[in-house]
């Protein structure tokens, strides 16, 4: 086995696009669940419909680059509205299960022909990169060192991603300083108790739906820049990556969502090449199909063995995941 290449394949994901916007979703999350108890299994919808608002702003209705951003986390506050007013009020397995369904009929939704002017339907959308990159400030060439090579392009949807992800973990910061979010917190805990002090606790729910689908989006607008946007990435699966990825790191973190999104990436990257590389070589008695989505079946595992053993993860404390329980 190679296992330069292996490592130098594996050291992609410590900065790469997939890395940045699943940890923007991730912090999503944090603000959804980590803060506020709300058990939110429809992440997915959020990503799909700030990557297909970019999208569609910019292929269909010739608006630039940014306005397209804008359009999708529009797209996820209606969302988070349309999916809150009738759900927030149940008990928490019962959102979980209405918000994964919420999420699949989006992905449903935009699969139709219905409107396959403006979805392309199963096949997906791609060609709107020219505003994005024309807004690029590197000069051509190759950046960077060793494993880590980019061209202009690359750089700038790294580093543009990693500004937003910047930038949500200081709102998640203050805004947790904040009275808000202490009232949040307190929800999480007992929203009786906090419900008997006259606040209103529907509408912090609503908010920290809102919040976190918002950055969902943008984390669904990043994963979208470097490629296409397919909606057969917006599955059910994509949801469970991001809980993983928030359960590894912290649920009730700030920065949690991202190292948990590294660990993730990395350890997912190192199996998808050790694993084939290792049923090649005869060690492992399965072909390299096979071997490569046995990397799914070990991060199923290592989820429950998170929340058995450590549900408040790397960065959390176990006192501020009582509620769980």
């Amino acid at each position: 086995m190679d296992w330069g290449q292996i490592f130098n394949n594996t050291a992609y994901w410590v900065f790469s696009p997939e890395t940045i916007a699943y940890a923007l979703a991730a912090v999503g999350l944090a603000v959804q669940f980590g803060y506020g108890g709300l058990l939110n299994f429809g992440m997915a919808g959020f990503m799909a419909l700030g990557a297909y608002g970019y999208a569609i702003s910019i292929l269909s209705f010739g608006w630039p680059w940014w306005v397209g951003i804008i359009v999708g986390c529009l797209a996820a506050v209606a969302f988070a509205f349309i999916l809150g007013i009738p759900t927030l009020r149940l008990r928490a397995d019962y959102l979980a299960i209405v918000t994964i369904a919420a999420a699949e009929i989006v992905r449903l939704f935009l699969t139709t022909q219905l409107f396959d002017d403006y979805t392309n339907s199963a096949d997906g959308l791609g060609g709107y990169h020219a505003g994005f990159r024309g807004a690029n400030p590197f000069p051509e060439g190759t950046y960077g060192f060793g494993p880590w090579q980019w061209t202009a392009d690359q750089l700038w949807v790294r580093v543009f991603g990693a500004i937003l992800l910047a930038i949500a973990v200081y709102i998640v910061w203050a805004i947790m300083r904040s009275p808000w979010g202490r009232v949040l917190k307190g929800i999480r805990e007992d929203e009786d108790a906090v419900r008997s002090l006259g606040k209103n606790v529907f509408a912090y729910k609503m908010q920290a739906l809102i919040i976190g689908g918002v950055f969902g989006a943008l984390g669904g607008v990043v994963f979208a820049l470097p490629s296409a946007v397919v909606p057969a990435t917006y599955t059910t699966s994509l949801t469970f990556f991001i809980w993983t990825i928030l359960l590894l790191g912290g649920a009730a973190t700030v920065f949690g969502p991202v190292l948990g999104s590294v660990i993730f990436w990395v350890i997912m990257g190192f199996l998808g090449n050790v694993l084939p590389a290792l049923a090649n070589s005869g060690i492992l008695p399965l072909s390299s199909v096979q071997a490569g989505t046995l990397r799914f079946i070990l991060v199923g595992v290592a989820l429950m063995l998170i929340v058995i053993f450590r549900p408040q993860g790397i960065l959390g404390n176990k006192r501020e995941l009582t509620f769980v329980k």
